[in-house]
């Protein structure tokens, strides 16, 4: 049975798509930390992130890298923080999230609440952004 992450790559959960190649599919956080946050995922469904060969996850990073330039271009931000948790949902993921302190990436304090306007902008220019 597919997982969450599967079903929004296929398209059966809709997204806030920020980009995507053969291999992989970036996309907002529903539940983000900071405006901007984003989920990298692999397209084939692994469940644990060093389970992924060396060529897959490096391929993954250096996918992550692009995004995560494109984010600070639109989200005024120190450093985009990484994140690897891989409990919360059993498809592996790299959180990319905006932050100017160490305090902005943690997990324990309140998400935002953007509206369905907001993502769609935000999602727009970060991936107008974006270079493959």
């Amino acid at each position: 049975m597919s997982g969450i992450f599967t079903k929004i790559v296929k398209g059966e959960i809709p997204s806030y798509k920020i980009a995507e190649d053969e291999k992989y599919y970036a996309f907002l956080d529903i539940n983000p930390l900071a405006k901007g946050h984003t989920l990298v995922i692999p397209k084939k469904e692994t469940d644990y992130i060093f389970d992924l060969s060396d060529e897959d996850l490096a391929e993954m990073m250096i996918f992550a890298k692009k995004v995560a330039l494109a984010i600070e271009q639109v989200v005024p931000c120190k450093k985009i923080g990484i994140a690897v948790l891989g409990l919360e949902v059993p498809h592996a993921h790299i959180h990319l999230v905006p932050i100017n302190t160490v305090y902005d990436i943690d997990f324990k304090q309140p998400k935002l609440v953007l509206s369905a306007e907001e993502f769609i902008k935000l999602t727009a220019e970060i991936s107008s952004k974006f270079k493959a």
